[in-house]
């Protein structure tokens, strides 16, 4: 544009030279513009064209708290005006401010004394007010920072590159739930001082993410898995004697190969992993921020020393995360205040905060406004001098600074208080949404969603947040003690934890299905026969049953702490077996193959009689016993029973022959098993076999409901008389529990939330009610002079002439009685004082020349306050009888106008 006017101008005066030479005037009318060459014109068009594409998009304006919004009229006078103490510091401030503009011109403005909402200069450190929050969740540093970042809402300061003009009380910040990052410091800060660390507001630079609150480039703490601490076990030295482990005749170049080939893939996924981390950084390169190290930021500084506190560190108010001081977000201080004092950096920032020291009490480093600090002054070791320290200029230095000390004056804020309904609600309208890398975390207060989701943690594979990865929910005061859902969209694993009280003592449920069946929690999506994990809290059962494993083909149950020292039992399924369509009404339930259990060591039995291990092989109608291992042994005792048919065709019954059972005895010579008792155990397995597959049909059973009607079908009519286990667990039961608690979502109520419980809203109010009533009729009763007259009269009646009349003459002549009595006891109290003031004086003439100086002024003092009385007695006597006569002619007549006997008066008079 700038060669295009260029060349213009040009012609235009080579035009007005020309029309010079031939004595003309040159004038150029703004149409002679379009008379342009065509390259002229066309170098227009394309630079019009350029300009149209280019638009800008205009920024909302952020909401702010302005002077309109605030009441100024409902505030405090400290508000609204500066004490003496306050001016003389703000003078004091004004001072300091000029010396070190003219000491340090290339620094920046300090940031000292801001307006409030009332447009009055107040100091920052007074607009710090240290409070102590009635709530015990806010006495950490970590839960008070959580608590102003979801409390409040982030607006960005109107100039990026100075302070805010206003700095609002935290009163009127909490009100209004919004504020800037000064805002959101100065709030942090009264409540971490009031909770005992030593806190400061900063004043300084950041990046720009932490100054717009950008979290979109930062991992969210809830997604960081812990490190678990691996205890490493101790190696057992090895025995002499011990046996050789049997020989690896497994191929080692084969090995080779397979750990050559996963460490490629393993290297590939590496490689593209850097390269994608590569291209991001490469990305947030070359958004280079322009005033990167000029945008102006406020948070917390807590200094070490107080609360356990073992190294200083910053605390985010936006963000609640801590940072180290050497954190590279930070960008430089320029000043910091707490409640007592300012001071203000005099370190180079040219590598950020990284190499500042934090001793505020070295006034090289820190430069401190008022001399009353409690931050101690930097400590010189030198040597003692004889002539140098002296007593006496020690003391008249103290006195210089006593008279140059001048104390912080107190806080102009109110007393800072969060009601219980705001601290319950937290987020603004109850609500706040933080956007992570790959990740998005959503809060809501509590009793807000009818579910009681309180937070929702949603996690991408992608960084745009499109491809959902898994889901994260957590719930709050739900009957069915529901506290987590996970949902992984990839595996199809949908996996609910419980707290301790649901009723069927449910730790956690895994189920596997589909992924586009992940959201849908319902009894349908919950096929029998497939991938399930339920995990139960052991000591809420009886049977001790802690988890439940099922697949298809098998279900596997662990116990803890049973009188039988069961511990496991598995159960092998085969195919169901066809049956025709006639009989497809009819049960048809998988049939058991096998049955595995193990028990824990008893130590009331010997080694070779505590069965380790049973195995029921049904089809082969077998039954494998391996006893435990003696401590001094290396093998165990093993026996086998081949079960055969007790008759046989004939109906002649089949004895117990040694071929039945084989077994392997470590010790054979010590004890030698007859017959007997192999027959006896044999068929003492026998029935236990009956129950352990009746237990296990019990669990199988509420899988398939297909199965449910016909016990003999699967156990041949032998089960319906055994011995049940005092508590079954009932998968299908479960799992229609947990679909209609899903479909009821009810919550609990407190019985101390007198506003949510309905219940104890309605008692609570009949009760005030009530007492309202009482107090009310007390009221009524206290004021009404006739009350206890009429209740003498028979209930129910109404009032005659005559008994208005009786009623009338015994209200006056009792209140007649009434003025007597009290001047009665008047009277008798003054002369009584008068009686014992006598007394007193014939015992002082009496005693008078043996009293002594203290026995005078006794008797003195006494005399003095018995006239007292005496005069007192005998005002309060003359003007009782002087107001006697007219309070009975006042009582005659509201008798005279009282509505219950005015007609019946009226005759009498």
């Amino acid at each position: 544009m700038e060669v295009l006017k260029e060349k213009v101008e040009e012609e235009e005066e080579a035009e007005r030279e020309e029309a010079a030479e031939r004595g003309e005037k040159m004038t150029r009318p703004l149409e002679t513009w379009r008379e342009e060459p065509p390259m002229t014109q066309e170098m227009l068009r394309d630079l019009e064209k350029k300009l149209s594409e280019i638009e800008i998009a205009i920024p909302e304006q952020p909401l702010i708290i302005t002077k309109d919004t605030i009441d100024i009229s409902k505030l405090p006078l400290s508000y609204r005006s500066n004490t003496l103490k306050e001016e003389h510091l703000l003078q004091v401030a004004d001072n300091f401010a000029r010396q070190y503009s003219h000491l340090c011109p290339d620094r920046v403005p300090l940031f000292l004394h801001p307006l409030n909402e009332c447009q009055v200069p107040k100091f920052v450190s007074t607009t710090i007010r240290p409070t102590l929050m009635p709530y015990p969740e806010l006495y950490n540093w970590d839960s008070c920072a959580q608590f102003v970042s979801d409390f409040l809402s982030m607006v960005s300061l109107p100039d990026p590159l100075q302070p805010p003009s206003h700095l609002y009380s935290s009163t009127t910040v909490l009100k209004h739930q919004k504020g800037n990052c000064f805002d959101f410091s100065t709030l942090l800060c009264s409540m971490l001082i009031g909770a005992g660390y030593d806190a400061y507001c900063v004043n300084g630079y950041g990046s720009q993410d932490l100054c717009q609150m950008d979290l979109t480039r930062d991992v969210c703490p809830l997604t960081m898995k812990h490190k678990e601490e691996v205890q490493e076990e101790e190696k057992v030295p090895p025995k002499k004697y011990a046996i050789k482990p049997p020989r690896d005749l497994s191929s080692r170049f084969e090995q080779e190969q397979k750990m050559k080939k996963q460490q490629e893939i393993k290297g590939e996924k590496e490689k593209r992993w850097k390269e994608e981390e590569q291209r991001l950084l490469e990305l947030e390169k070359a958004k280079i921020d322009p005033l990167h190290g000029l945008r102006v930021h406020a948070w917390v500084l807590v200094l070490s020393g107080k609360r356990e506190v073992p190294e200083s560190f910053f605390i985010d108010p936006l963000t609640a995360r801590s940072y180290s001081t050497q954190d590279d977000h930070f960008l430089g201080i320029e000043s910091l205040w707490n409640h007592k004092n300012y001071w203000v950096n005099m370190q180079d920032c040219w590598n950020g905060c990284k190499d500042l020291v934090f001793d505020l009490g070295d006034p090289v480093r820190w430069e401190y406004l008022l001399l009353g600090t409690d931050k101690p002054q930097l400590a010189v070791a030198e040597e003692e001098d004889d002539g140098m320290n002296d007593d006496e200029d020690m003391e008249n230095l103290g006195k210089e600074d006593e008279d140059k000390s001048f104390d912080m004056p107190p806080s102009w804020v109110e007393q800072i208080e969060i009601s219980p309904e705001a601290f319950e609600t937290r987020c603004p309208n109850g609500k706040k949404v933080i956007q992570y890398k790959r990740a998005k975390l959503e809060k809501w207060a509590p009793y807000l969603n009818s579910d009681g989701l309180v937070c929702r943690l949603t996690t991408y594979e992608d960084l745009e947040c499109t491809e959902t990865l898994e889901i994260k929910e957590w719930y709050q005061h739900r009957e069915d003690m529901l506290e987590l859902k996970h949902i992984n969209k990839n595996t199809g694993l949908n996996i609910d934890y419980f707290k301790p009280g649901h009723p069927q003592a449910l730790r956690g449920l895994l189920l596997r299905i589909c992924p586009e069946q992940i959201i849908v929690h319902s009894y349908k999506s919950m096929q029998p026969e497939m991938d399930r994990v339920m995990e139960f809290y052991e000591t809420a059962r009886v049977d001790g049953l802690i988890k439940r494993e099922e697949t298809p083909k098998t279900m596997t149950e662990y116990y803890q702490g049973r009188s039988d020292f069961l511990s496991y039992r598995h159960v092998d399924f085969g195919d169901r077996v066809k049956k025709l369509a006639l009989n497809s009404a009819e049960s048809n339930p998988r049939p058991m193959v096998k049955i595995t259990e193990r028990f824990s060591r008893n130590p009331a039995k010997p080694a070779d009689e505590d069965v380790a291990e049973r195995v029921f092989l049904i089809p082969e109608e077998r039954i494998q016993l391996r006893y435990h291992c003696r401590d001094d042994h290396i093998t165990a005792s093993k026996r086998e029973f081949l079960r055969r048919t007790e008759v046989d065709s004939k109906g002649n019954k089949i004895i117990m022959t040694p071929d039945m059972c084989i077994s392997f005895e470590v010790e054979p010579m010590e004890h030698t098993k007859k017959l007997l008792y192999q027959y006896e155990a044999m068929m003492k397995l026998k029935n236990e076999e009956k129950l352990s597959k009746h237990q296990a049909w019990e669990s199988e059973l509420e899988v398939d409901p297909r199965e449910r009607g016909q016990v003999g079908g699967s156990m041949g009519g032998e089960c319906l008389n055994c011995a049940l286990p005092y508590f079954l667990i009932q998968v299908l039961e479960i799992l229609k529990l947990r679909e209609e608690e899903e479909e009821a979502h009810a919550l609990t109520i407190s019985i101390y939330d007198t506003k949510r419980n309905e219940k104890s809203k309605e008692y609570r109010e009949a009760m005030e009610r009530v007492m309202h009533e009482e107090h009310l009729r007390q009221v009524e009763a206290q004021l009404d002079y006739l009350a206890p007259f009429l209740a003498q009269l028979p209930p129910g009646e109404k009032l005659t002439r005559w008994q208005a009349a009786r009623v009338k003459d015994e209200c006056l002549s009792d209140f007649k009685q009434r003025l007597i009595d009290k001047a009665n006891l008047i009277q008798a109290r003054f002369e009584k004082e008068t009686q014992e003031l006598q007394k007193k004086q014939q015992w002082y003439q009496e005693n008078q020349v043996t009293l002594t100086p203290e026995d005078e002024d006794w008797y003195l003092s006494y005399c003095s306050q018995a006239m007292f009385r005496i005069r007192i007695l005998e005002q309060r006597l003359n003007r009782h009888k002087e107001l006697a006569p007219l309070k009975y002619l006042a009582l005659e007549e509201k008798l005279h106008k009282d509505p219950r006997l005015v007609d019946f008066l009226k005759v009498f008079v």
